[in-house]
């Protein structure tokens, strides 16, 4: 029996509509899945919630969907969590992917398989290749290596999983808000300046670069590209990167050039819409393969 850790965002709904049967579907408290949970556990009480789970007869755990490290309450700590207080609070000072994988190998340890969501619904990940209409230039393709190199230096620190490079320069890193965060950040201001902005680009040409902010909070990345792979050797059991609609639509919105994801390391939601809403404004959408020209 499989149950389904959800978190937030459009993941988890659309694992549970490729499945033939609804599975058990938990949620953390504090966090509102897009699905209603059938049981709802603190972290707190952990070792409570794998009891309850071994007694509904779950054999394999799923966690899709987005979380943050919630806050712990000590009066809370139930029994059964107590022997594992020191591994959980030394896995919620470790970085993103340090304590995924010891909260992996807890649930691992209790007896249940951990399965990703692109081995329950491998339809999320496309297949390799340039998928949409306008091809890729050669100095995005050359920007793509800049941008997996930025990813692998990001990967070391254990944060981010996209960024966003224009001409072998990194323009913007994702940070704890994610991605589509971070392209509304770039995105084209309303005010009625940029127009004025916008008409000096074409004069200006590279030299408008100085229009970028510091610390990688540009306001012009048209011509950029979006670069999106899973940290390196990051345990792909959970947090694999996921793009849909929405970041199609900041792409777009951001004037770049497109998208390029990592071949296998990427979730893609609604990937017909996605493929649409690119081809619609003239963005390519590469999958590719790590390390690939």
């Amino acid at each position: 029996m499989l149950t389904l850790i959800a978190g937030t965002g459009d993941l988890p709904p659309a694992l549970v509509a490729r499945l033939p049967q609804r599975p058990l579907i938990c949620a953390m408290a504090g966090f509102r899945p897009a699905i209603t949970p059938d049981l709802t556990f603190r972290i707190e009480q952990l070792g409570g919630f794998l009891s309850a789970l071994r007694d509904r007869g779950v054999t394999e755990v799923c966690m899709a969907g987005a979380v943050t490290r919630p806050p712990v309450d000590p009066a809370q700590i139930d029994a059964a969590t107590k022997p594992l207080v020191p591994r959980i609070m030394a896995a919620m000072a470790q970085g993103d992917d340090g304590a995924l994988r010891a909260i992996i190998a807890i649930f691992e340890e209790a007896g249940f398989a951990v399965r990703a969501a692109h081995q329950i619904a491998p339809d999320l990940l496309p297949q390799a290749g340039v998928l949409s209409r306008k091809p890729v230039t050669i100095d995005s393709r050359k920007d793509a290596v800049s941008a997996e190199e930025t990813i692998a230096e990001m990967g070391r620190g254990d944060v981010g999983q996209a960024c966003i490079v224009r001409n072998g320069r990194v323009l913007a890193r994702e940070g704890q808000a994610g991605t589509d965060a971070m392209l509304a950040q770039i995105a084209p201001s309303a005010d009625p300046l940029w127009g004025a902005v916008d008409g000096l680009g074409s004069v200006l040409g590279s030299a408008a670069e100085w229009l970028s902010g510091a610390d990688g909070e540009p306001t012009d990345a048209r011509g950029a590209i979006l670069f999106k792979a899973p940290k390196p050797n990051q345990d792909r059991r959970a947090d694999l990167p996921v793009i849909g609609p929405q970041t199609a639509k900041g792409a777009i919105a951001a004037g770049l050039a497109g998208i390029v994801i990592e071949h296998d390391g990427v979730i893609v939601l609604d990937l017909d819409e996605v493929l649409s809403l690119l081809d619609g404004a003239g963005l390519f959408f590469w999958v590719r393969p790590k390390g690939g020209a």
